[in-house]
C-alpha cells in the first residue's frame, strides 16, 4: 500500500514499504522512472519471499510523488532518497540503484555511509548530466539550453521528448562522484549489459576503476540492454543482492 512521506524540504514522496529482516533492501529508480517498474516490483516480490525488509519510492516529480519533473535536479532526488532511507528504514540498508539510481546510491554511500550496508548497481549512470548530456550536446543545443533554460532530446522509451533543463545540468555539477575520491568500504556488485544503448560499458569500467573498496565487482551480461529486465537479468539482480547480504553477515 502506497503511503506518503513529507521530506525536510517539504516535498511529498510516495513509497511502498514492507517489514522484514535487516539489513533491508531499498530500490532506487532511474531518470523519469517510478516505483512501479519491473525491477522494483520483482525485487519487492523476492524480498517478501525471503522475509526481508524492502522499500521503493518515487522521487519528487516522478510517479505519485509531488512536484513537476522539470523542476527537479540530481540534488533534489538525492535529498528525497536520503529522507526516505533515513525515515523509513531501520539500520544500514542494501541499496539497489538502477541507472540514475546508481548515481544516487553512490551519493548515499559517500554522504551517509553509516546507512549503506552494501550496494548493487544496475547500469549505473554516475555524472550522466555532465558526461552523457552536456559533453555530447552540440554548440547549438548548449546555446539553446543556456538561453532558453531547456532543450528537448528524443527518447527511446516514449513518444514525448526528454526535456533537459539548465538547472539539471548546472546543479548536477555539485553532485559529481567521478571527480574526487570515492571510497566504497561496503560490498559492491555492479551489473552492466553489453547492449546498453544509454550507458555504455565504458561507464561501468570507469566507475570500477575510480572506486576504492575491498569488495567491488563488475559483472557484464552479453546482450543485455539498459532495461536489464529479462528473467535472467532479474534473477542476477536478486542473486547479487543475496550475495551482498551474505558478505555483510546477514541471514539469507
Amino acid at each position: 500500500m502506497t503511503d506518503m512521506l513529507k521530506t525536510p524540504e517539504g516535498r511529498e514522496i510516495a513509497y511502498d514499504r514492507s517489514e522484514g529482516a535487516i539489513p533491508g533492501v531499498v530500490f532506487l529508480g532511474g531518470f523519469r522512472s517510478d516505483k512501479e517498474g519491473t525491477k522494483a516490483l520483482a525485487l519487492e516480490e523476492w524480498a517478501k519471499a525471503h522475509g526481508r525488509a524492502f522499500l521503493r519510492f518515487d522521487y519528487s516529480g516522478h510517479g505519485m510523488s509531488s512536484g513537476d519533473f522539470l523542476d527537479g535536479s540530481i540534488g533534489d532526488w538525492f535529498e528525497d532518497a536520503r529522507a526516505a532511507i533515513l525515515a523509513l528504514s531501520e539500520g544500514p540498508q542494501v541499496l539497489v540503484g538502477s541507472s540514475m539510481g546508481g548515481w544516487i546510491a553512490l551519493l548515499m554511500a559517500r554522504e551517509c555511509p553509516e546507512k549503506v550496508a552494501g550496494l548493487v548497481t544496475i547500469a549505473a549512470a554516475p555524472d550522466f548530466t555532465e558526461d552523457g548530456m552536456w559533453a555530447e550536446f552540440s554548440d547549438t543545443q548548449r546555446r539553446e539550453l543556456m538561453e532558453a533554460g531547456q532543450v528537448a532530446l528524443p527518447s527511446d522509451y516514449s513518444d514525448e521528448p526528454y526535456i533537459i533543463t539548465r538547472r539539471l545540468i548546472e546543479e548536477g555539477r555539485d553532485r559529481l562522484v567521478l571527480r574526487a575520491a570515492l571510497d566504497l568500504p561496503m560490498p559492491v556488485r555492479m551489473l552492466q549489459g553489453t547492449a546498453d544503448g544509454d550507458v555504455p560499458v565504458s561507464v561501468a569500467v570507469r566507475l570500477i576503476d575510480h572506486a576504492e573498496g575491498p569488495d567491488v565487482r563488475l559483472t557484464l551480461v552479453k546482450g543485455a540492454d539498459h532495461r536489464f529486465s529479462s528473467p535472467e537479468c532479474l534473477k542476477l539482480i536478486e542473486l547479487s543482492v543475496l550475495k551482498v547480504i551474505q558478505r555483510i553477515g546477514g541471514t539469507a
